[in-house]
């Protein structure tokens, strides 16, 4: 398909299938605003989470890296009303923008944020599992790891979702020396040869891998 027309048909996508409501859109106007990185994901991944954890019929969710809180609102709002979503945000000042939207809207009782490292709030968090889903977009370095925690921590018949499986194209690079393009080509590697996960990446916008864990 011509790059002119995959774009129009990923608009396509967004605008019938996910469509942002206020929330949404004055998030990502605040995020911009705030002088933070925009690499939210995007509403069709937002709708393709949704989906996903409705599918499984999830109840309690874990996110690696909230920025602003938009990828939680879209996940906290396919939970029941008596689910429960915790994000981690290791930056505190992200941390209080999501809490501020989230609050906004209405889903103060469903989600948490904790801010810290992910690797050492993920140990404490061990002991409040086994999760139905979760949700890996934070330092890319730390895929593999996160991979093996969620391995120990996801029940079987869960979730592990994650974003940008292709890290802008460079998962081809063969030669690279970049951390963050390593670890996520170690995680696709692992994802995909590990008989503990059936896993493929969706090839929307930058990669979504999405492994069911047996």
């Amino acid at each position: 398909m011509e790059q002119g027309k995959r774009e129009a048909c990923e608009r396509y996508v967004a605008e019938l299938f996910a469509p942002e409501d206020e929330i949404l859109a004055e998030l990502r106007l605040a995020i911009r605003r705030a002088g933070l990185p925009e690499i939210q994901i995007s509403a069709d991944e937002g709708k393709l989470l949704q989906v996903l954890l409705q599918a499984i019929g999830a109840r309690l969710v874990i996110e690696l890296g909230t920025l602003g809180g938009y990828s939680a609102i879209w996940m906290a709002r396919a939970l029941p009303s008596d689910g429960r979503l915790i994000t981690i945000e290791k930056e505190a000042d992200r941390a209080e923008l999501a809490r501020d939207f989230i609050a906004r809207a209405g889903l103060a009782e469903r989600v948490e944020v904790r801010v810290g490292d992910a690797l050492p709030l993920l140990e404490q968090l061990a002991a409040e599992g086994p999760f139905d889903a979760a949700f890996i977009d934070a330092d890319k370095a730390g895929y593999p790891s996160y991979l093996e925690w969620c391995a120990g921590n996801v029940r079987s018949g869960g979730l592990v979702i994650a974003d940008n499986a292709f890290k802008g194209g460079r998962v081809l690079e063969g030669d690279t020396q970049d951390p963050g393009v390593i670890g996520i080509q170690e995680f696709n590697r692992r994802v995909a040869r590990d008989a503990r996960f059936t896993s493929i990446v969706v090839p929307t916008r930058d990669g979504v891998a999405i492994a069911l864990v047996n």
